[in-house]
């Protein structure tokens, strides 16, 4: 049985929809690649999946008290270790 994948839960959660990766984070679902939503039983299994999936990241979001806009992430510089 595959892990679900709760939006907004962890920093680890990947998940793979046709081409598409979706990675989970705490403040942020990142979304990278393509898709081709094809008119076959492959492409209506990942249209649900993109679906469920986005129902449940808008249901989050819904359901929190949200800012206005997030912070920009910190960001260190480090010395090259090469």
């Amino acid at each position: 049985m595959a892990k679900k994948f709760i939006p907004y839960a962890n920093e680890s959660d990947v998940l793979h929809i046709g081409g598409l990766t979706v990675e989970n984070r705490v403040d942020r679902i990142t979304i990278a690649g393509d898709i081709d939503l094809t008119m076959d039983k492959a492409g209506l299994a990942d249209t649900r999946a993109l679906h469920k999936l986005l129902t449940d990241v808008l249901a989050k979001l819904e359901s929190a008290d949200l800012p206005d806009r997030l912070p920009p992430p910190a960001v260190q510089s480090v010395t090259n270790p090469f």
